[in-house]
């Protein structure tokens, strides 16, 4: 081996261990050029061909780095579930993604962030600004990624960087300037942010090549067809329209190539069927006609979003005083739960074995025949599924006072005793961000007022405690619950959708989602303009499906109200004092009942 040969392999060997140590996966398998592995926990770069410049070695490392923080900061299945939909609206979304995990490592690692802001800025070190004369030499990829980097890598500005941007600042500063400080608040929360910005990609004015392909398609002349196509239409003139309307308003079932790639087959049947199943029961919806004026003003949140660090702190001591009051009640209701999951998990024997321990109490067989064979038992597990609950909390103006304090009392109880039997919690609520419709409303006011607009009002829907955050660090949040004003319209079908799909794309073997709320969805600005049992229809129409289609189990708990002409599942409580015993109740009911039918 030439000296050349042997400075490369070296260079090869310290590159390999820098993404060792950086992705925090030290069983990697680094391969370069034709060397390819389709290993799973592998990672397939580049050959080392030439590298006679500093720039060589750096665009290298840049590119090792990077690969190296997408293994460590980007969960693939968030990934998926929020890729919109359109070739080119893909490739920001990989841009603004990649950017995201690039910035998350290189504001703890300085010598990445050297190698990533060099090579970019080395990017458009050769490329003149007297070859870019029109709009059309400057993709609207490439002036996305310089406008994001330029925001959070602060990347050196030249002629060339200058005019490339110059075609699309307008656009960019319209559409994304404003929303720039909140990306940058959650750059650390991958879901949030792809949510954010998969919102902000879809209100950008551009035309994406896939969707045009698709609008081309669906105007083709009938002459071009073929007889089974033209057959097709015939039989069923609503199809073609119906499965355009599923491609358009779905937004997780599409796959990014680059994770496909990386993704066992197990894995990716796991992904395929859970968004399948989100799939299948947005096209039931959307044969139903439910609309949605505009999307663009909605948000999910973590609590710890929506108010600051003292004020959180403040209204769960308030919860905490609450909970002195019950004190008692709460440790009798949460014994009676553990002991009924517990007592799912509990252990057995196998008599009569020719292995295993000696059962003493079998001994006296001896002394009656010596010559009967000795016995033995063998203790055994019960399978217990992996379970998950989710609770959804109606957060509505309507559950103001009493309720609310005692479903956020609940959710503190289940968060807490469940989490012991290995029970994993997520504690969800749903509500709006304005009462009276809000910016849609004042939107469809602008756009004239175009009738029949379905869902009239931007929908807020957070996240108290997440299934994967243990109790102890998500407590504070459920005190948010109790914070004036938070309270407003209750939009209960695509609440529960959100909740379907976080629950469908868990791995848990059971799932049960449960439901409190204090009647039937209420929501003013979107009830004026829309028939009476809009809303109502929409709920009804979702949880049918979900019953019906899907493995997860719904419980439902009325205040005051009578929902079992929603639910199947469902109990009607007068006092909400009697929340956290029928809870408890049903629960371990739901979990007695699960266990007599698997030993039948």
């Amino acid at each position: 081996m030439d000296e050349k040969e042997f400075l490369k392999e070296r260079f090869k060997s310290a590159v390999s261990s820098t993404i060792k140590a950086i992705s925090g996966n030290f069983d990697l398998e680094v391969k370069f050029g034709k060397n390819t592995s389709s290993k799973e926990n592998s990672l397939n770069l580049p050959e080392v061909v030439s590298l006679k410049k500093l720039q060589d070695f750096t665009n290298l490392r840049a590119f090792a780095d990077s690969e190296a923080l997408k293994i460590k900061y980007t969960d693939k299945k968030i990934y998926l579930e929020n890729e919109p939909k359109g070739n080119i609206s893909k490739s920001l979304y990989a841009i603004a993604e990649k950017i995201r995990y690039e910035k998350i490592g290189s504001e703890k690692l300085k010598g990445v962030k050297n190698n990533i802001v060099q090579c970019y800025e080395n990017k458009f070190i050769d490329k003149k600004e007297d070859e870019i004369k029109t709009e059309a030499d400057v993709p609207i990829t490439e002036a996305f990624e310089l406008y994001l980097r330029n925001h959070f890598f602060k990347i050196k500005q030249n002629n060339t960087t200058k005019k490339v941007l110059s075609y699309w600042k307008d656009l960019f500063d319209k559409n994304l300037k404003q929303n720039l400080l909140k990306l940058d608040k959650c750059v650390e929360n991958q879901s949030q942010f792809n949510q954010l910005i998969a919102n902000l990609i879809d209100s950008l004015d551009f035309k994406d090549s896939d969707l045009n392909e698709k609008k081309e398609e669906k105007e083709t002349p009938k002459e071009t067809s073929s007889e089974s196509e033209k057959n097709d239409e015939k039989g069923d003139p609503t199809q073609k329209g119906e499965n355009q309307e599923e491609v358009s308003d779905l937004n997780i079932v599409e796959k990014d190539p680059n994770f496909s790639e990386e993704m066992d087959d197990s894995a990716e049947k796991e992904v395929e069927g859970d968004t399948n199943l989100v799939r299948n029961v947005q096209k039931n919806i959307q044969k139903e006609k439910y609309k949605v004026f505009t999307n663009m003003y909605d948000e999910i949140k973590h609590a710890e979003e929506l108010e600051n660090e003292q004020e959180i702190i403040r209204l769960r001591k308030n919860l905490d005083q609450q909970l002195l009051n019950l004190q008692s009640v709460i440790a009798k209701l949460a014994n009676k739960l553990q002991r009924q999951l517990l007592a799912k998990q509990n252990r057995s024997w196998e008599f009569d074995l020719e292995e295993g321990m000696l059962d003493s109490a079998k001994l006296s067989r001896i002394i009656i025949d010596p010559f009967h064979p000795l016995s033995y038992k063998m203790e055994k597990e019960i399978e217990f599924k992996d379970t998950i609950v989710t609770l959804l909390i109606d957060n509505s103006g309507s559950m103001r006072g009493r309720p609310i304090s005692v479903a956020a009392i609940c959710a503190d109880i289940l968060s807490r005793t469940l989490e012991r039997c290995s029970v994993k919690v997520e504690v969800l609520g749903f509500t709006t961000k304005n009462w009276k419709g809000g910016k849609s409303r004042e939107k469809w006011n602008i756009e004239n007022k175009p009738r029949n607009p379905g869902r009239l009002n931007d929908l807020r829907h957070i996240i108290y405690k997440s299934a994967d955050k243990p109790w102890r660090q998500s407590k504070k949040n459920l005190g948010l619950m109790l914070k004036e004003g938070l309270l407003k319209e209750n939009i209960d079908g695509e609440a529960l959708l959100w909740a379907f799909k976080r629950i469908a794309l868990r791995k848990e073997e059971r799932k049960v989602l449960m439901v409190i709320s204090d009647g039937a969805p209420v929501d003013d600005s979107t009830l004026s303009v829309n028939s009476g049992d809009y809303l109502e229809k929409h709920l009804k129409q979702t949880v049918k499906w979900i019953e019906e289609n899907s493995n997860i189990e719904i419980l439902a708990i009325g205040i005051g109200h009578d929902v079992t002409r929603y639910y199947k599942k469902a109990v009607k409580i007068v006092d909400v004092n009697e929340l956290g015993d029928v809870m408890i109740n049903q629960l371990t009911k739901l979990f007695s009942e699960k266990n007599k039918k698997t030993l039948h």
